[in-house]
């Protein structure tokens, strides 16, 4: 038990460092000031650029990525062995929605969460992603994109018969996310949600 909570509470840790907000202020500006706020690869990218912004994604979803790895490692197989890999992965999210070094503000997840599931199933990850880019190139919008992958990878992990452990966690992941992209909701329903076929006609 002292080990699963080491690990838990490493998980959180980890998941919680902000590196959007890192980066940003190693470029002389906070993230969370302009732009949509968030500390998230889109919102990095928009402000410091591409290549900053695909640096934020890639450590945000090697930090969903890592906690679950190392745990799978260390802990022990017992019978609620798969269970406590996938709350390793559910705190790890947790932690980068609600740092503790940002006063438990934080990111909305989404590539946190990819990394969590690229353990878990890869193939649904896949699925996932394809379905984001149909969204977005559609609907110009990448909080839609967000919303449908997260919506319905529960749904691919399923299919591609995820332990039930993993598929609980999923959707609570999944309501999650739903859950911090409320205000992209309320802009989405509202026509005040940035697009990006918008950003092009420009």
């Amino acid at each position: 038990m002292i080990v699963l909570v080491c690990i838990l509470l490493a998980s959180y840790l980890i998941g919680a460092i902000p590196f959007g907000l890192l980066f940003g202020r190693a470029a002389g500006k906070d993230v969370r000031r302009s732009g949509s706020g968030n500390i998230g690869a889109t919102n990095v990218a928009r402000l410091l650029g591409k290549k900053l912004g695909i640096l934020t994604l890639l450590c945000d979803v090697a930090k969903g990525f890592l906690p679950v790895y190392i745990a799978s490692i260390l802990l022990p197989k017992t019978a609620n062995y798969e269970l406590y890999v996938a709350l390793s992965g559910l705190v790890t999210v947790l932690g980068h929605m609600f740092s503790v070094y940002l006063r438990f503000q934080g990111g909305k997840g989404v590539a946190t969460a990819l990394g969590v599931f690229l353990f878990f199933s890869p193939l649904s990850v896949l699925f996932a992603l394809l379905l984001f880019l149909v969204v977005v190139r559609v609907s110009g919008f990448v909080s839609a994109g967000s919303l449908a992958a997260a919506a319905l990878i529960p749904l691919f992990i399923w299919m591609l018969d995820g332990s039930n452990a993993v598929l609980v966690v999923a959707g609570v992941i999944a309501a999650l996310i739903w859950i911090k992209h409320s205000a992209n909701i309320g802009r989405l329903l509202r026509g005040e949600e940035k697009s990006l076929k918008n950003k092009g006609a420009r």
